[in-house]
């Protein structure tokens, strides 16, 4: 796979809109591996739709040798470089858990708009109660890796474009505490219906790399194929995350986009 070459275009983009798609970020082939092995986990045949029961099954986490190449290919790890900062995030050893999602005219229950949350609150246990701040405590980025095709009728996750800078200045009064999981997907959702609303669609073995603070949700599959995707954090490495203050100026893509939703 040849070299990426990361433009002053893309980090430009990235910063303005919250997003930015590497295409071919693994191969086609991996994507197909890590499908088969998710198949054996699905109580439901790929050839037999009749099988395919619920909208939505979420599968347990994967870290098999397919699914941690496909997340260590060097145009991510030159990716991540680019917009985290170098030597900032922590290798992901896997792809986590997998929403798949089955056409059908069940609503899948869980495509509201939100913002996926970082950091634990009172209970560690509860993820309704994680958190988001300002300085994305405890992440980098929000990674969807596409595992299979997805068109329009797909569904694919829904991105408000630019919501990431509204939201950085929903948190802004909040400071280090920053808001619960539930309370700023609401406000979020509110203070971001102005905004232009992209689908992430591309080939099996595209990657969108998402601001922290994007805001997007999951829609009804109205097309054939069950749709594969992958959606984990990029953590940073330990004393290397986030911030909105660094006296040398070295901000990275993801701290330059919360800056300009601050007016800095």
């Amino acid at each position: 796979m040849d070299e990426w070459v990361i433009r002053d275009d893309d980090v430009s983009g990235f910063v303005e809109k919250g997003f930015l798609r590497v295409e071919g970020a693994f191969s086609r082939d991996l994507a197909a591996e890590c499908r088969e092995i998710m198949w054996q986990d699905i109580d439901g045949e790929p050839d037999d739709p009749a099988t395919w029961r619920s909208p939505v099954v979420r599968l347990g986490f994967y870290g098999q040798e397919p699914f941690r190449a496909a997340a260590d290919s060097p145009r991510l790890r030159a990716a991540f470089d680019a917009f985290a900062g170098e030597g900032r995030w922590a290798p992901l050893g896997g792809l986590g858990t997998f929403p798949v999602r089955f056409r059908s005219d069940q609503e899948p229950g869980d495509d509201g708009w939100h913002v996926d949350a970082s950091f634990p609150g009172d209970d560690p246990a509860d993820f309704m109660s994680y958190r988001v701040n300002v300085a994305s405590r405890g992440r980098w980025l929000l990674v969807l890796f596409l595992m299979s095709d997805v068109g329009r009728d797909d569904a694919p996750t829904r991105i408000r474009v630019g919501s990431h800078l509204d939201v950085a200045a929903l948190l802004e009064p909040e400071q280090e505490a920053g808001l619960p999981f539930v309370e700023l997907a609401g406000r979020a959702a509110s203070a971001t219906g102005h905004r232009p609303v992209a689908p992430a669609t591309g080939r099996a073995g595209d990657v969108y790399l998402c601001h922290p603070f994007l805001v997007h949700a999951a829609q009804p599959h109205r097309g054939v194929e069950p749709r594969f995707m992958a959606q984990p954090p990029l953590l940073p490495e330990p004393g290397r995350g986030p911030g909105i203050e660094r006296p040398d100026g070295g901000y990275s893509p993801v701290e330059a986009a919360i800056r300009r939703g601050l007016g800095r």
